[in-house]
C-alpha cells in the first residue's frame, strides 16, 4: 500500500470521526438540556420559590396592618400589631437577599431570574421609606396600599419561563399553582380594603367601586386557576369554595355589595370579617401548598428516568465514541507501520484469494504477500460499514424529530456527507475483490438506482434525470451499479463548468439497455478518449497512483459483465455509455417504450432507509425528499423544479 493510499484512508477515517463526534455531541446536547432544565427548576424551588411564598404572605399581612393603622389613626382606633408583621417581612426578605448574592452552579442558566430577584430586593429596600411615612402619617391609605401592591407584583414577576423551560406536566402544574396564588392575592387585597373600612367605620364610594371590582376579579381568577389544576385539584377547589371555609366570606361579600351606600357596613364587624377572610385565605393557601407538593411527587419518577437517559447518552455514548476512535487509530497505525517494512526485491508468489461463487472475478488490488492484512482490513472496513448504517438510521430519526428548519438543514447536509462516506467504504471493499454487505435480493427500478447514484456525489443539484425508465435492475448488481454510476456522475461534474448540468437518461438497446451520463464540459481529445476507453476495457492489475475513478468503474463493470465506454456528446462534452446486459435489466412494462424525453428532473439524494437493504419487502431503493437548492442556470438543461419526481415515502414534516 502506497503512502498516498494510507493518507487517503486516514483522511476518510478522520471524516468518519468528525461525523461520529458531531452526532454524539448533538445527541448529548439534546438530552442534557432537559436534565439541566430539571436541575434549574429544582434549585429555583429550593432556594427562591419557598422564600418568595413566605415573603408574599408576610407582605399581605403587613399591608393589611398598615392600612388598618392609617384608618385607625383617623378614627381614634387602637393600634394594630404592625411591628410583628414587619418583622416577618424582614425575615423573608433576608432569604431573598441571600439568593441574590449566592452562586449555585445549577442556576448558571437562570440569569433573568437573578435580574428579577435583584429588582425585588431593590423594592424591598424601599419598604423602609413607606414604613416611615406610614408611621409619620405622611401617606393616606390608598398610597400606602399601592406601594405594597407594587412590591407584591414584583415578587410574582420573579416567576418566569425559567421555572419550566421545556414543556412538561410539572411546568403546566407550576403555572396553575402560580395562577391560584395570584387569585389568593386578589382576595388578600379585598381583605385589606374591607378591614381598613371597618376600622375607620366608613366605606366611601371609591372604596365601594374598588371592592366590587376586587370581588368580581378574584372570583373569576380563582375559577380560571382551578380549571388548570392537576388531577383532583378542580374538585378540591369546588369543595373548599362550597364548604364552611368560604361560606362566611361569600355571605359577607354579598351583603356588602347589596347594601345601600349610606349604611354599607351595617351589621358587619371587623372580628366577623377577619374570621371569614382568614378562613378563606388559609384554605386557598393550603390548596396551593398541597398542589405544589403533589406535582413534585408525581414528577419525581419521570425525573429519575430523565437523569438515567442523560447518563446513558452522555456517558455510554462517549465510551462508544472513544472505543471507535481508538480502534480506528490503531488501524491507521498498522497501515503506517506496514509502509516501514523492508521491501523485498522480488514478490513471493502466493495462491490467489478464492472468489465467492456469486462474485465475478475482479482484479486483485491487494498485494499478494499481504493476504492476512487484506482479510483484517476487510473485516475492519465491514465493521465501519455496519456503523455507517446505524449512523444513517440515527440521522434519519433525528431529522424526523427535529423542529428547527436551520438545524434540520444541517442534519440533511450531514446525512448526505455520511452517504458519501459510505460510498467510499464500500468502494474500498469492492476494490479489494469482495462484496459490500449492503445488497438487494429482488429487482430494483433502474430509475431508483440512478437516483441512488446521484445521492452519493457532491453538488447533486446539478444532476438531471429523465423520467419514465421501464427497466429494473437485478438485485445482486444494484450496489455495484450504484457506485459505478456515481463514479461517472462525479467525474462528469468535476470536468464540466459549475453553471452547467449533468444529464442521465436510459436508452433501449437490442442486447439490454444503456444508461447515458452526459456532461457539457470541454470534452476529450481523440488520444485521451482512446486511452480512457482502453483503461475501461482492460483495467490494469493494480490501481493507479493518480485518480482512480475510471479504474473503479472498470473493476465494477468487469465484475457485473457490464460494458462502459466514452464518446463525444452532441454539445461538445463527454457522454459515458453504460451498457447493461439483458439478463440484468428486465423491462417493467412491455407496453411502454423507453423514454425519449430529455433529462429534466433533478434527482433528490437516495435515502439510506431504516434497516439493511436486504431485509426490505420489494427491495426498492428508498428516496428522500430533497431540500430546495439554488436554481440552475438555463445553460444545458431545464430549471431545477421543472418536474418533481415521486419519492418512496412521504416527505418529512418540518414543524
Amino acid at each position: 500500500m502506497t503512502p498516498s493510499e494510507v493518507r487517503l484512508i486516514r483522511t476518510r477515517l478522520v471524516v468518519l470521526t468528525a461525523v461520529l463526534v458531531t452526532l454524539w455531541s448533538y445527541a448529548a446536547y439534546l438530552t442534557s438540556q432537559d436534565a439541566i432544565d430539571l436541575l434549574r427548576v429544582q434549585a429555583l424551588a429550593d432556594t427562591l420559590g419557598q422564600p418568595i411564598d413566605r415573603l408574599i404572605l408576610s407582605l399581605q399581612t403587613e399591608r393589611r396592618a398598615s392600612a388598618e393603622t392609617i384608618a385607625g389613626a383617623g378614627a381614634g382606633a387602637t393600634a394594630t400589631p404592625l411591628g410583628g408583621a414587619r418583622e416577618l417581612t424582614d425575615r423573608a426578605a433576608a432569604e431573598i437577599r441571600r439568593f441574590t448574592v449566592g452562586r449555585d452552579v445549577r442556576l448558571l442558566s437562570a440569569g433573568e431570574v437573578r435580574e428579577r430577584a435583584d429588582e425585588l430586593v431593590r423594592r424591598l429596600d424601599g419598604l423602609s421609606t413607606i414604613r416611615s411615612q406610614v408611621d409619620a402619617g405622611q401617606l393616606d391609605q390608598a398610597e400606602a396600599v399601592d406601594g405594597y401592591d407594587q412590591v407584591v407584583d414584583v415578587a410574582f414577576r420573579v416567576y418566569g419561563p425559567e421555572w419550566g423551560a421545556y414543556e412538561s406536566t410539572l411546568a403546566a402544574d407550576t403555572r396553575a399553582v402560580i395562577a391560584l396564588a395570584r387569585a389568593r392575592e386578589l382576595l388578600a387585597r379585598e381583605d385589606t380594603l374591607v378591614s381598613a373600612a371597618l376600622t375607620a367605620h366608613r366605606l366611601g364610594p371609591d372604596d365601594r367601586r374598588r371592592l366590587t371590582e376586587l370581588v368580581n376579579n378574584q372570583r373569576f381568577a380563582r375559577a380560571e386557576a382551578a380549571a388548570g389544576l392537576p388531577d383532583d385539584g378542580p374538585g378540591e377547589h369546588q369543595r373548599i369554595t362550597s364548604g364552611p371555609e368560604f361560606a362566611g366570606l361569600l355571605a359577607l361579600e354579598d351583603r356588602l355589595l347589596r347594601a345601600d351606600t349610606a349604611n354599607a357596613l351595617a351589621g358587619t364587624t371587623l372580628a366577623g370579617w377577619r374570621a371569614a377572610a382568614d378562613s378563606a385565605l388559609g384554605a386557598l393557601q393550603t390548596l396551593v401548598t398541597s398542589t405544589a407538593r403533589g406535582s413534585v411527587e408525581r414528577a419525581t419518577p419521570g425525573a429519575a428516568v430523565l437523569v438515567a437517559r442523560t447518563g446513558a447518552v452522555v456517558g455510554l455514548g462517549l465510551i462508544v465514541v472513544l472505543v471507535l476512535l481508538v480502534s480506528w487509530a490503531s488501524t491507521v497505525r498498522r497501515l503506517t507501520d506496514a509502509l516501514t517494512r523492508p521491501v523485498v526485491d522480488a514478490p513471493v508468489p502466493t495462491p490467489p484469494v478464492p472468489t465467492p461463487p456469486d462474485v465475478v472475478a475482479a482484479p486483485d488490488v491487494v498485494a499478494a504477500p499481504d493476504g492476512p492484512d487484506r482479510e483484517l482490513f476487510l473485516r475492519i472496513t465491514r465493521r465501519n460499514q455496519v456503523l455507517l448504517r446505524d449512523q444513517l438510521n440515527l440521522l434519519d430519526g433525528m431529522q424526523r424529530r427535529e423542529r428547527s428548519a436551520e438545524e434540520s438543514g444541517e442534519l440533511f447536509q450531514l446525512d448526505h456527507l455520511t452517504t458519501r462516506v459510505r460510498r467510499n467504504v464500500e468502494k474500498l471493499i469492492a476494490l479489494a475483490g469482495a462484496r459490500p454487505a449492503r445488497r438487494w435480493r429482488g429487482a430494483v427500478p433502474l430509475l431508483d438506482v440512478a437516483r441512488g447514484a446521484v445521492a452519493e456525489v457532491p453538488d447533486y443539484h446539478r444532476v438531471l434525470i429523465a423520467p419514465h425508465w421501464p427497466w429494473s435492475l437485478a438485485g445482486p448488481a444494484v450496489t455495484d451499479v450504484v457506485h459505478l454510476l456515481a463514479e461517472l456522475i462525479e467525474n462528469a461534474l468535476a470536468f464540466s463548468p459549475p453553471d452547467t448540468t449533468v444529464r442521465i437518461s436510459g436508452e433501449h438497446r437490442p442486447q439490454g439497455c444503456a444508461v447515458l451520463v452526459v456532461d457539457d464540459g470541454s470534452g476529450l481529445d481523440a488520444t485521451a478518449l482512446a486511452e480512457a476507453n482502453h483503461r475501461l476495457a482492460s483495467p490494469p492489475a493494480a490501481p493507479p497512483t493518480g485518480p482512480s475513478g475510471l479504474y473503479t468503474v472498470a473493476v465494477l463493470a468487469h465484475r457485473c459483465g457490464i460494458h462502459v465506454s466514452l464518446r463525444p456528446s452532441r454539445r461538445g462534452g463527454t457522454a459515458a455509455v453504460v451498457l447493461l446486459p439483458a439478463h440484468l435489466v428486465p423491462v417493467n412494462d412491455t407496453g411502454r417504450g423507453p423514454s425519449t424525453a430529455p433529462p429534466t428532473t433533478p434527482a433528490p439524494p437516495a435515502h439510506h432507509g431504516t434497516g439493511p437493504p436486504d431485509a426490505g419487502g420489494n427491495g426498492a431503493l428508498p428516496t428522500r425528499a430533497r431540500q430546495t437548492g439554488p436554481a440552475h442556470p438555463e445553460h444545458g438543461g431545464a430549471a431545477l423544479d421543472t418536474v418533481e419526481m415521486p419519492v418512496a415515502r412521504a416527505a418529512r414534516r418540518h414543524p
